[in-house]
């Protein structure tokens, strides 16, 4: 797998300047090959000192030893984003820079590869002549894409396409946040090739044109040239970065080994008899043993106690009915509408990550909410697909979601509320709502906060401001 890699990167038709960069080289001893794409955020100077700032950081980090390549990775981009961070901070002009990345940490001994991915830089695997999407995009459009809710071509020319939700530089203390990077491991067989791109190949060239051309019989650098001028063929409206890894150790085969004569034999247990050997022509014969004694018996007492469990089974079974005859039975709205409230607060309480898809061939009739539902995480996405409905228990008069003030990012989207006092009460700002419907709401939304007792304040509430829109994101790139 010797220096079968290869990178290209190209500031488009558009771009005055190139804000991706890319990491490519061997790292701890040989033993690995590091690889990433880095799109940077922030105008003319500090995108590209952000993608210029973690590709160092990254490099440097990488030059430790360490034993767990997966503990490295979030160690790596952590301190990348502590630094991007910081000169922030430090720099005025850079004060809305960050970068967006995917790095792939490729094992080339053991044929694995590991990754971790924030923004809506990819990772894809191709094996076998089929293109893979290892990486999910961390903005909204990229969820609906990826859930189903949008097709590849309607995602691509979304006037929001280029909006992310996470990013290195947005804020700090990252380490704290174990969910803000997505990570993952994948096999990584001969023959197969990762590629990893910034957004300036994927929004302008979809997926089966990537495919074709990653199975055409190119060199590597000419597979990326390729890439790049279709890009720019479809207009190059931003940077465009392609970086191929190759699997091309040698594909070990098993061969079949002929059976010998004495593996054909049956193994003999202690004191059984020998069987007397067949001659050749008696080899196409299908003839059933013979059934010895204490087969028979084995075979009677599997049958008793087969008959005993059945009749077991058939006891139960009626004890069930008697005692249900004597519960009250729900009515079928009741029942509904109980079980789809047990499910999603099961669902809700379980979940991990940070976006909760709710599908109407799940919850066909409306979520019936008898207490507020509390969020514990300070990035939250709960999409729908289809038709969701909250709807307020009779005996309920407080609001449906409680948001607490460390909410940073939260999204409603395509959900409707119905007869609640108050929709969705807040301690934050931080919520974007898509597509949300209130229906017999008192409140539809409700802003809280909370003032210092017996002091005196200075200042003002920004306006808070809602419109009529199918979709929006937190930030745009």
């Amino acid at each position: 797998m010797v220096n079968n890699y290869f990178g290209l990167t190209d500031t488009g038709k558009v771009r005055g300047n190139n804000e991706d960069t890319f990491i490519l080289q061997p790292s701890l001893g040989g033993e690995y090959i590091l690889a990433a794409a880095i799109d940077g955020v922030g105008g003319y100077s500090g995108g590209e000192v952000a993608a210029a700032s973690a590709r160092d950081s990254i490099i440097e980090y990488f030059q430790k030893q360490g034993s767990d390549i997966t503990t490295m990775m979030v160690g790596a981009l952590n301190n990348a984003n502590e630094k991007i961070y910081n000169e922030k901070i430090e720099v005025k002009e850079h004060d809305s820079m960050a970068c967006v990345l995917t790095l792939a940490v490729v094992d080339i001994n053991h044929n694995e590869l590991f990754y971790i991915h924030v923004g809506d830089t990819r990772l894809y695997l191709l094996r076998d002549g089929s293109l893979v999407k290892l990486t999910k995009d961390q903005s909204f459009v990229g969820y609906l894409e990826d859930s189903g809710r949008l097709t590849e071509e309607a995602a691509m020319s979304h006037p929001k396409r280029n909006e992310i939700n996470k990013a290195l530089g947005f804020n700090s203390g990252l380490e704290n946040d174990p969910d803000y990077f997505e990570s993952g491991r994948s096999p990584f067989l001969p023959g197969d090739i990762i590629l990893l791109c910034s957004d300036g190949l994927t929004d302008m060239v979809n997926k089966q044109d990537i495919t074709e051309i990653m199975t055409s019989e190119l060199s590597l650098e000419e597979m990326s040239q390729k890439l790049i001028d279709a890009a720019n063929a479809k207009g190059g409206k931003d940077n465009i970065t392609a970086v191929l890894v190759k699997n091309d150790n040698p594909v070990h085969k098993q061969h079949a080994v002929k059976p010998t004569a004495s593996s054909k034999k049956k193994e003999l247990t202690v004191n059984e008899p020998v069987a007397e050997e067949k001659n050749d022509s008696d080899s196409g014969l299908n003839t059933p043993p013979p059934i010895k004694r204490g087969n028979r018996t084995a075979v009677m007492l599997l049958s008793i106690l087969s008959i005993g469990l059945l009749l077991s089974t058939v006891y139960l079974l009626w004890l069930r009915g008697l005692n249900n005859a004597s519960v009250e039975r729900l009515s079928v709205a009741d029942t509904i509408e109980t079980i789809a409230d047990t499910k999603f607060s099961q669902q809700f309480a379980s979940f991990t990550g940070d976006t909760l898809v709710l599908n109407d061939s799940e919850y066909r009739e409306p979520i019936l909410i008898s207490k507020s539902i509390n969020f514990d995480k300070d990035t939250l996405y709960i999409l729908s697909r289809g038709k969701i409905v909250f709807k307020r228990d009779s005996a309920f008069n407080g609001p449906a979601f409680l948001i607490p003030a460390s909410g940073k990012n939260i999204v409603f989207n395509g959900i409707t509320f119905v007869g609640f006092d108050i929709g969705i009460a807040s301690q934050t700002r931080n919520i974007r709502m898509e597509a949300v419907k209130f229906i017999d709401c008192r409140v539809p939304v409700q802003f809280q906060f909370a003032t210092p007792q017996d002091s005196l304040m200075t200042g003002s509430l920004s306006e808070l401001f809602f419109k009529t829109d199918s979709m929006a994101v937190p930030l745009k790139r």
